[in-house]
């Protein structure tokens, strides 16, 4: 389908009021309308054998060229004049190959394509379709329920297999197993174990106070004998320790002996070390006396030295004395000639100085002279100066008075020209407000004209907004009605539902009492005292009691 464009606007509103207005968000052309291509001979031969086996009825027909076969004859029309007989071949082919040929099915399919549906139909549409893909899905789940019964009832009506026995046999087994593990979390059986379990732990205590009482007396009796043989053991040990005080006071004796004899030995060896400590101080003394004759010697040998040492020290004061002297007599004569040599320089310096005061007299006068020249120069140049100023300044007064006249005739130009300017400006803006209002008075008419039509689609959706509210309220009618229907339904799943209990409590019940039977012959089975049997039994029959 061609998406066409309606131009809106009127001629007075100009280029800018235009807008367009769609039709179609999407645009298609249907390919029937310009025919099938051209086709090839071999195509062609081809296509006459697919034509030749037929289509299906229920297939859409296509609209193509109807080209003339090649084996019919061509048909003639004769045609006689006053002067002329002439044979016309008709062609049965379409001369252009672009002819076709639609059949009514295909133009009407073509309009209903053609048409844009509203927003409406296209709700409706897609409505439909959900209903149907509902009620496919509902035909579906009844054909697999059908299925499943037909499945099960035959499963019944055949026998089974080994595999499938066995497995019924494991099934049942997880299922007892189950069950079993089940019942043993409901609070009677829970009660019923720690009973079971009580008793078991009192029998088990019994026999450990009785074992307890034989270890007692056991362990007494290895502490009678133990008692015993320590007594017997500490005898023995105190004989061992009077024997052993015994060896060690006869060795404390002859540790005593000993000691004094030792004791005796250090004092004769003391005694004999003094005797040599005398004879080392003598000994000493005698070394002492001979390095004090030795030492008066050596001071001796040194004071005579020391008188040898001031007599060359003497000798050596004296030469030096008479060298102090000739080197102040030196030094005299030294001062005496630079005496002499500065006063011969002062002579020297003062004819200089008058050599030079002479010599800058002379170049006074000769700069004076010179000074005198250039001051007459300098007075004939600054007439000249004046001079060429004066004519300078004239020149200059009169190129200013040539300038100023010049800008004065461009500034009356210039004024001229602005006037001109600002009456062409005028004239324009006049002219720009008049196209100014023209386009205003078209922005009104067209902002007026869009007024109109935002109102009448707003009129349009308010409608369209009632229409929503009213199926929006059928359809809550419609679920309040379908709530009624599943509350009443549920009332009946629970009334089903309390009878399904009280069969499972009527079957629990039972299970119970056998599961009571069954664990008292596992308890009289273990061997337990028929006491705790019967205590676990009176509490089994009151079971039910307390339960309630």
């Amino acid at each position: 389908m061609t998406s066409s464009s309606r131009l809106s606007g009127t001629g007075s509103s100009g280029p800018l009021s235009r807008r367009y207005r769609t039709r179609a968000l999407t645009s298609q052309v249907d390919e029937t309308l310009f025919g099938a291509p051209r086709q090839t001979q071999t195509q062609s031969a081809y296509g006459h054998q697919d034509e030749a086996k037929g289509s299906t009825p229920g297939s859409r027909t296509l609209s193509r060229s109807a080209p003339a076969s090649k084996t019919r004859n061509k048909e003639t029309v004769r045609i006689i004049t006053k002067d002329l007989i002439r044979d016309l071949s008709i062609s049965n082919a379409d001369p252009s190959g672009q002819s076709i040929i639609l059949c009514t099915a295909e133009i009407e399919r073509i309009s209903s394509e053609s048409r844009v549906p509203t927003k409406e139909e296209q709700e409706a549409a897609l409505e439909s379709l959900r209903r149907s893909r509902e009620e496919a899905m509902i035909a579906a789940d009844e054909r697999k329920t059908l299925m499943r019964q037909a499945d099960l009832s035959r499963q019944k009506n055949q026998g089974l297999t080994d595999l499938e026995a066995e497995a019924c046999e494991r099934a049942q087994y997880l299922l007892q197993r189950a069950n079993t593990l089940r019942m043993e979390q409901e609070d009677e059986v829970k009660k019923l174990n720690e009973w079971i379990l009580g008793a078991q732990c009192h029998a088990v205590q019994d026999a450990q106070i009785l074992e307890k009482k034989q270890i007692l007396s056991e362990l007494q009796e290895e502490e009678r004998r133990l008692d015993a043989m320590m007594e017997i053991d500490r005898r023995r040990a105190l004989e061992a320790q009077e024997h052993i005080d015994q060896l060690r006071k006869d060795q404390r004796i002859l540790g005593k002996a000993c000691i004094l004899k030792q004791i005796e030995d250090r004092l004769e060896e003391r005694t004999l070390e003094e005797e040599v400590k005398e004879q080392e101080g003598q000994q000493m003394l005698e070394n002492m006396e001979r390095m004090q004759m030795e030492e008066l010697e050596t001071l001796e040998k040194k004071k005579e030295e020391q008188k040898r040492l001031l007599l060359e020290i003497k000798k050596i004061n004296e030469v030096n004395i008479l060298a102090k002297e000739r080197r102040k007599e030196e030094e005299r004569l030294a001062d005496l000639r630079a005496l002499e040599y500065t006063r011969k320089k002062l002579e020297r310096d003062a004819e200089y100085e008058a050599e030079q005061i002479r010599v800058k007299k002379e170049k006074e006068k000769d700069v004076a002279r010179l000074r005198a020249l250039q001051e007459r120069d300098r007075d004939h140049k600054a007439e000249q100066d004046e001079l060429r100023a004066r004519r300078n300044q004239q020149a200059a007064e009169r190129e200013w008075r040539r300038k100023e006249s010049e800008q004065a005739r461009r500034k009356q130009e210039e004024n001229e020209r602005l006037k001109a300017a600002r009456l062409e400006q005028v004239i324009h803006k006049e002219h720009m407000l008049s196209i100014e209002a023209g386009r205003e008075r078209a922005e009104l008419e067209r902002v007026l004209r869009t007024q109109q039509e935002q109102i009448a689609r707003e009129k349009e959706k308010e409608l369209h907004h009632r229409q929503q509210v009213l199926r929006h309220a059928e359809g809550v009618r419609q679920q309040v009605r379908e709530r009624e229907t599943m509350a009443i339904t549920r009332r009946r799943e629970l009334f089903l539902e309390g009878e399904k209990l009280e069969d499972e409590a009527r079957s629990r019940r039972a299970r119970l009492e056998e599961i009571k039977e069954k664990k008292l012959k596992e308890l009289r089975a273990a061997g337990l005292p028929e006491k705790y049997c019967s205590e676990v039994e009176q509490k089994v029959h009151t079971l039910p009691t307390l339960v309630r």
